[in-house]
This record gives structure tokens, C-alpha cells and sequence, in this order.
């Protein structure tokens, strides 16, 4: 197969940064794309700390102006990920320049932003994506397959979670995490539940939110701090499709460090999947026989989606990083054909609509619709 180099670029050097860009160096091993990516400039806060990252991790350039890299010649796809406040301007301008896009999650810092990051992405009709990494591990594409092809019937209630602990302790400082919507539980965490409920329930129809704040105070360098955002919530749904669903976010779930986890009930079986064990899918097939009733372990491998290409050892499995290299190649896919690949921008739209709706109902105490948001 004939290969091409595509330069890219990287606004934002931290922890996504870095996890996108060693993706991208690996991708092409792992996957054989036909589409190389070349690190051609990061871009981060300071000049200094922009050469620091390109040194580090093998970009060729370094800017602290996210226009010098989005302008940049060499520079022909964007990965977008800086604080949500910045995603709308970013991608806008890289999309005017016809470039394809990946932005991480949540699209927009909120809705508005959202809708005119879709909008700017349909005008411009250049591939676009949002990176929800967690719904491609291979067991829950294996979930995805077993729903699609009816092995479990009709889907009638999907119960999903995404718990960590890491603002679980009342004495941990307050940070940028303690102030703001876009970084409360629901505006960080939930995204990513939201979009498992959407790949395997469908869209939801109406949904009803109780929103709160469990430590309401933290310590500051100059005494204490008033959190102003929310530590966990909870979301009654009712999808598009008839089934019920209920979603439960909290960054303050002690003992939870990556509580990405749902249970689905169909009329001819279940599926059961936790992220803290990622290489496992948990299956129920109705019809068995009353003495060899019970969950089978499904432990993913090579004839499992996008696992060999890592691993020919069933049950050896796959980690974060894998997720993130995943995501590179479907991006890379959607470049070389013209194509997006879900979850495309008009996905991550959705999410921060149910966000919104969900913010709705908790101020109306009420149902809210999503097609009236």
C-alpha cells in the first residue's frame, strides 16, 4: 500500500496534548494507515514551554499563538486539545483554511459554542471529530456489534455511570475544577457517558436532572474558596426509541477512579461493562437453561475490533493509550475518503445538548425535551 506523510498539529501540550501526539506517531505502525502523520508544531501558553513540548515529544516546530499553527503550510490537519473556552475560535479558523479538525471533548464550552463549531464544520464540509476515546475500546465495540445485530432484542433501559474520586476529599484545594459549568461534573465528566448511552441506547427523547454540589468549600492560598459548580448529578431519560435510562455523574464517588460503566437490558438478554476492567465484556443470552443460568466474562482479543493490530493474545488487552492511537486511525480514515466517521461534530453536538437539558430541568424541576432545547 502506497503511503503519504500529512502534517499535523497539536494546540495544547498537556496531558490530551501528549496522549494525541504519541498516538500519532504510532498509528501508522500499529494500524498500516495510508495516511503518516508528521508532528509538524505544537502550540502551547508560552514560547518556552511550546519548545519544551516540541523537544519532548518530536514536533518539528513550536509556537505559543494557536494562529501561527493553524495558518501553518505544514501544518494540514488540527487536533484541538486546549481548555473548551478556546475549541469554537480554533476550529472556526482551521476550517476556513479547509483543514480537517479533531477536537477533544466536550465540543463546545456550551451549547451555543457547539452548535456554531457544527455549523462552521458544514460550511466548511472538511472531516471533523470529537474525541470520545472511551466507547472505542474494543469491548464496547463489541457491545456495539452485539446490540446492532439483535443478539440481546430490544434494548428496554440502559443504566450508565461515569464515577472518579478525584475531588472526593474535602481537604484537596480548590483549582480551575472548582469554578465554572464547562468544568463542573456535568460539563467534564458526563460528556462522555452521554455519548456511550448515544452509541448503544440511540438519542434520548426528554430527560429529568437533579444537579449538586457536595463540598461547598474548599482550601485556597488566601483561606477558603466557594466551589460554584457541581460534584455530581443524576439524569432520568427516556430514549427516542421507547427504552428508560437513567445516568449517574460524580467526581466526588470515593474509592471510583475510572467508573466508566454501564448495564443494558434488552428483551432477549444484557450486557454489563466497567472501564476500571476494559478488557471484559459481561454477556447474558436469555433461553438458557435454569442450571446454567449467568453472566459469561467475554474477555476481548484479536477477534475483537482493533484489538490485533495491538495484541495477538486474547485476554492480554488493551490500555488508555490504545484508545487514543484508535482514535488517530479513524481520523486518518475519515481524511483519506472524504468521509466522517462517528462521532463527528453534529455527535458532540448532541451531548452538550442533553448537558443543557439536563441544566434546564434542574432549574425548572421538570421534564425537558430535548427538541425544545
Amino acid at each position: 500500500m502506497e503511503t503519504r506523510k500529512i502534517g499535523v498539529g497539536i494546540v495544547g501540550g498537556g496531558y490530551m496534548g501528549k496522549a494525541h501526539a504519541v498516538a500519532m506517531q504510532a498509528v501508522g505502525a500499529v494500524f498500516d494507515t495510508r495516511l503518516r502523520p508528521s508532528l509538524e508544531m505544537v502550540c502551547t501558553t508560552t514560547a518556552e514551554g511550546a519548545a519544551r513540548k516540541a523537544r519532548e515529544l518530536g514536533f518539528a516546530a513550536a509556537t505559543d499563538d494557536w494562529r501561527v499553527l493553524v495558518t501553518n503550510p505544514a501544518v494540514e490537519a488540527v487536533v484541538i486539545a486546549s481548555p473548551q473556552d478556546t475549541h469554537l475560535k480554533i476550529a472556526a479558523a482551521a476550517f476556513e483554511l479547509g483543514k480537517p479538525v479533531f477536537c477533544e471533548k466536550p465540543l463546545g464550552k456550551d451549547l451555543a459554542d457547539s452548535r456554531a463549531m457544527t455549523a462552521a464544520a458544514k460550511a466548511s464540509g472538511c472531516i471533523n471529530m470529537v474525541g470520545f476515546n472511551y466507547i472505542r475500546t474494543p469491548a464496547s465495540q463489541l457491545a456495539r456489534e452485539i446490540i446492532e445485530a439483535g443478539e440481546i432484542g430490544e434494548i428496554t433501559y440502559f443504566r450508565g455511570e461515569h464515577t472518579e474520586d478525584f475531588y472526593a476529599n474535602p481537604a484537596i484545594p480548590a483549582t480551575w475544577r472548582a469554578k465554572g459549568r464547562a468544568t463542573g461534573a456535568l460539563g467534564d465528566l458526563s460528556p462522555h457517558i452521554i455519548n456511550a448511552s448515544q452509541a448503544l441506547a440511540g438519542p434520548m427523547e426528554k430527560v429529568l436532572a437533579e444537579i449538586e454540589t457536595v463540598v461547598t468549600e474548599r482550601p485556597g492560598q488566601d483561606g477558603p474558596k466557594t466551589v460554584t459548580n457541581d460534584d455530581h448529578a443524576q439524569l432520568m431519560c427516556r430514549f427516542s426509541s421507547g427504552a428508560l435510562g437513567a445516568l449517574y455523574i460524580s467526581r466526588t464517588a470515593f474509592g471510583r477512579k475510572m467508573g466508566y460503566a454501564y448495564d443494558i437490558y434488552g428483551t432477549k438478554g444484557s450486557i454489563r461493562f466497567d472501564q476500571e476492567d476494559q478488557n471484559a465484556l459481561w454477556l447474558y443470552e436469555g433461553g438458557q437453561s435454569p442450571s446454567r443460568e449467568g453472566f459469561r466474562k467475554i474477555l476481548t482479543g484479536p477477534h475483537h475490533p482493533d484489538y490485533a493490530p495491538f495484541c495477538q493474545g486474547a485476554g492480554h488487552g488493551t490500555g488508555y493509550q490504545d484508545q487514543i492511537i484508535i482514535e488517530a486511525k479513524d481520523f486518518l480514515k475519515a481524511i483519506e475518503t472524504g468521509t466522517n466517521l462517528w462521532p463527528a461534530f453534529e455527535d458532540g453536538l448532541y451531548v452538550n445538548q442533553v448537558i443543557e437539558a439536563a441544566w434546564q430541568s434542574y432549574e425548572a424541576q421538570s421534564w425537558i425535551k430535548l427538541a425544545d432545547v
